[in-house]
Parts: structure tokens; sequence; C-alpha cells
């Protein structure tokens, strides 16, 4: 089963014979996992579970979905908005694809210093979020609450962000914000293994600010009932690329010459896409599995496509993990922003939070 054939079918539905009949087997495995998940839920409320609470505001970035709404680029906006206020924050992530089995790693310590981990030991997103904003701090902990606490203990911690944490309930938080992707809100409406939600849809309800990313123009919004304000956002490719070597190349100037992209992401046909939009003439685009690890076979695919091609264009975050590669053509990094509506919607949210802890 491949990734990408997946994709399609957990996003739209099953199109033929073979593909309902997988559904008919896989739709009750799904209700398993979601009443499974409830039951996880009520032992939380009741006190069967404990939960951990910091003492400090949390601030938890999720969706309801498996990959691909944006949660990376929304916790960048989140940790530079609050930066921007001199708070001290720190990222708690579970570090999807790392090494960190046990324990707390530390991928930044907010003193504005590189990364102290590469991409393969603490994961790509973790990494990149610490790149960005180096005087942030940056953990990776398998259990959140561990992560949290010495965040606040060790760093001091005004504010921790919970990357991917709606699902993660034994930590409390102060705001929950919910990413869905506009264009298919809730897959094919369907729970893991025969859809992408996590939970029903009405685990919404716990949620307190939404934000629709991938938003069409003009008007979007969500055939549910949500509890909270609805932000929309888009994903739009900056105009300047980054270079291995942190140079600079406008994307301006790339247009007229031929590259090839590739991207080992959960919906990279939104990033071609994107590059096109920009003017770029690809004559060749690979797709990898999401969080690829860009081993021998996948480097010598993309130097199979090179022929004819005066560079590469790849994204910030698969770029994290070949800085160190080399690569027949030149390589650039198009880094992805989050444009918010209303743009200061989100800040309009987190302030209370620092007022109420005297922050601000």
């Amino acid at each position: 089963m491949s990734e990408r054939w997946f994709r399609h079918f957990a996003e739209v539905g099953p199109g033929n014979l073979p593909e309902r009949l997988l559904w008919l087997l896989l739709w009750p495995l799904g209700m398993l996992y979601g009443g499974a998940g409830r039951l996880r839920l009520w032992a939380y409320r009741l006190g069967l579970l404990t939960v951990y609470r910091a003492g400090v505001p949390v601030v938890s970035v999720g969706n309801l979905t498996v990959g691909g709404t944006g949660k990376t680029p929304t916790v960048d906006v989140v940790v530079r908005l609050l930066l921007q206020h001199g708070v001290k924050v720190a990222v708690v992530s579970r570090g999807y694809g790392s090494r960190v089995r046990r324990g707390v790693a530390v991928v930044s310590d907010g003193s504005g210093a590189a990364p102290t981990l590469a991409p393969r030991e603490c994961g790509d997103e973790p990494f990149l979020l610490a790149r960005r904003n180096p005087t942030a701090v940056v953990l990776v902990a398998p259990r959140r609450r561990a992560g949290v606490a010495l965040a606040v203990a060790r760093f001091a911690a005004e504010v921790v962000v919970l990357d991917d944490g709606f699902q993660h309930l034994a930590v409390a938080r102060d705001l929950d914000i919910v990413l869905l992707d506009a264009t298919h809100p809730f897959g094919n409406g369907a729970l893991l293994p025969a859809g992408l939600l996590r939970e029903f849809p009405d685990a919404l309800q716990r949620g307190q600010l939404f934000i629709l990313t991938r938003c069409p123009p003009g008007d979007a919004s969500l055939p549910y009932p949500l509890p909270g304000p609805l932000l929309r956002s888009r994903h739009e490719l900056a105009r300047q690329f980054l270079g291995f070597d942190g140079s600079r190349m406008a994307a301006a100037d790339l247009v007229g010459r031929r590259g090839v992209a590739f991207a080992g992401i959960a919906a990279p046909e939104h990033f071609f896409a994107g590059l096109r939009g920009l003017g770029l003439d690809l004559s060749a685009t690979l797709s990898f599995p999401d969080h690829a690890d860009y081993d021998r076979a996948a480097l010598a695919e993309i130097a199979r496509v090179a022929a004819g091609a005066d560079f590469f264009v790849t994204t910030e975050k698969d770029g994290v993990k070949l800085r160190a590669t080399q690569l027949p053509l030149p390589c650039y990094q198009a880094p992805l922003e989050l444009l918010l509506e209303p743009a200061a919607a989100l800040e309009e949210q987190l302030l209370p939070l620092l007022r109420k802890d005297g922050y601000v």
C-alpha cells in the first residue's frame, strides 16, 4: 500500500470495488480506534489518569487528522508572536522520526546558538523550529509532561508551546489551537486506519481556537459547530529561497531556468503547485514519504532526474536533512509562510494568557 494511494483513499473515500471492500474491512477498526480514544478521554476527565499542570501558560497546536495541516508553520508563528512580547518560550515536541526514546533532549537552549542536535537525532521539525527561532528553547520528549517540567524548572520558560498536542491529554493547556485543512477537513470521514481522523469530529469541542489552513480565495467555512473563533489561513512560499550555505536566492532569479523539485512531506503536490505559481519551470517532481530519511536510494533517484536541469528545489523541512549532502546541482530550500486572516486574531487570543500571568 503506497503512501500516495492511501492519502487519496483516506481523503476522498473508496472509488472502485476493491477499495470499497477494503473500506468495509477497515471501518470497524476505525470505530474501535475512536472508541478507545474516547475511553481514554473519560479516564482523564474522571481523574483515573493524571493531568500535569505546568504553572505557566501552555499553548497546544494540533489537529484532528494525521499529517499535512501545517502544524510546524503555525507553531513557528505562535513562537514568533510570543518572542516579540519578550516572553521566554519553550517548544516541546514528541520529535516524530527522532532517535530520542526516553528522557528529554535539548535541541536549543534559547541562547541564540545553533541547534545542538542534528535533524536525524531530534527530528526535522524540532530542528527547523530551533533554527528559525534561536532564542526559543526547543525540547524533544516522548513523555511531553517531562519536557514541559524541564522547560519550566531548568530553562525558566514563561510559556510552553506543545507541538502536535491536541490528543496529548496528559498535559493541561490554557489554549488549544486546532488546525483543519480546508480542502479535506475530516478526510473521508472515517477514523484510522480507514481514514485520516485521529478522533471523532465531536472532539473539536475541546478546542478553543480553530484555523482553516490552505483556504481557497473567498470565504471558507466549516460545516460543523465550533466552540471558538475560526481563522482562515493559507500557505505561501517565501520569495527568497535559502542555499545550504546560508545564501539567499530570489525565486524570480530562477524563472526561465529548469528545475527539479522534490519533497518528503504529507502533501507534496501543494508544494509543487506553489513553486509553479512562482513561475518556476519544473522539468521533474519527486515525492518521497513524509519525514523521508534520504538514504542512498533516494539520493540516487534525485540524481537520476537531474539531467538537463539547472537546480534542485525542496522544502525547508527536507533541506535541514541534506545540508551535508553532495548533490549534482545547486539545491535551494523554499521556506513556507503561514498567512492568517484576520492577521491580528491569533495575537488577540494569546495576549490574555500573558496578561493573566503578568508578562504584558
